[in-house]
């Protein structure tokens, strides 16, 4: 991704997902500003920018860990889109990336499992989860876990943004390097957050 296409796609999340409102985060904090990827992710142009920008992140989580990605995916719903646009820029590129999504709890008919995508994936495969944003990584260990369970091996994580609050270390300490697009400082957010 050039210079021009990252600052293109911070101008998009400020722009489109970007809010400054109390909020209750998913973790339980309260925060100044609220960061809903998903606006942009649901923008044509911020879908593109955001797989450029996140198979980027895939392979830089590659070049770090020596494994090779065979899937990307992550918790629903803030994943969705994300998992989608990485694997159409992979297959855009020559690359096959399927996608999985991680459900919250698993289907109540049916295969009763919490993945979808799953005849795309093979126990044993090499799979970056992806995030909207991370705080505390609670929601990205749940995936994680889930993915084992089903016989996957997570080899990181792959997000738009780290509120650099305590969740890349839990990741990490969980054996999950983390490749973040931007940083909290790379939003307007004040210092009392």
């Amino acid at each position: 991704m050039t210079p021009a296409d990252r600052e293109r796609l911070r101008a998009l999340l400020i722009e489109l997902s970007y809010a400054r409102r109390p909020v209750r985060l998913a973790s339980g904090a309260e925060s100044t500003f609220y960061i809903d990827c998903t606006q942009t992710a649901l923008h044509p142009e911020g879908a593109a920018l955001l797989g450029e920008a996140l198979l980027d992140a895939v392979r830089a989580l590659e070049a770090r860990t020596g494994r090779i990605a065979e899937a990307a995916g992550g918790m629903t719903l803030g994943a969705d889109p994300l998992a989608t646009a990485v694997s159409l820029t992979a297959h855009f590129a020559g690359r096959h990336l399927p996608a999985f999504i991680v459900r919250k709890e698993p289907k109540r008919h049916g295969t009763r499992q919490y993945l979808e995508g799953d005849r795309n994936l093979t126990a044993g495969m090499s799979v970056v989860l992806l995030e909207d944003v991370v705080t505390t990584g609670g929601s990205t260990l749940r995936a994680a876990e889930r993915v084992r369970e089903a016989g996957l091996v997570p080899l990181g994580v792959a997000c738009i943004g780290d509120r650099e609050a305590g969740g890349r270390e839990a990741l990490e300490a969980d054996g999950l390097p983390v490749e973040a697009l931007f940083r909290r400082a790379d939003f307007p957010a004040d210092d009392a957050d």
